[in-house]
C-alpha cells in the first residue's frame, strides 16, 4: 500500500518537471519566433532604403558598368 503510494508520488513528482520542461521549451521557441520577427519589422525598413540608395547611385554613376569588362580582361580570359 505504501509502495503504491510512494510510486504514485514519484511519477507525479516526474510528471510534473516532464511538464515543465516541455512548456518551458515551447515558450523559448516562441519567444525566440516573436523575437525574430519583431527584429525583421525593424531591420526592414532600413534594408529597404539602403537598397534605394543602392539603386539611385547606382543609376546616377552610370547604370550597370561594373558588369561589363575591359578589352584587356576578355583577352586574358579568352586566352
Amino acid at each position: 500500500m505504501i509502495a503504491a503510494l510512494l510510486t504514485l508520488l514519484v511519477l507525479g513528482i516526474v510528471g510534473i518537471v516532464v511538464v515543465g520542461i516541455v512548456l518551458a521549451l515551447v515558450g523559448a521557441v516562441f519567444g525566440l519566433a516573436f523575437g525574430a520577427l519583431g527584429l525583421a519589422f525593424k531591420a526592414l525598413p532600413l534594408l529597404l532604403v539602403g537598397w534605394l540608395v543602392v539603386k539611385l547611385v547606382q543609376r546616377k554613376s552610370g547604370g550597370g558598368s561594373y558588369r561589363q569588362i575591359s578589352a584587356a580582361d576578355r583577352k586574358w580570359l579568352d586566352s
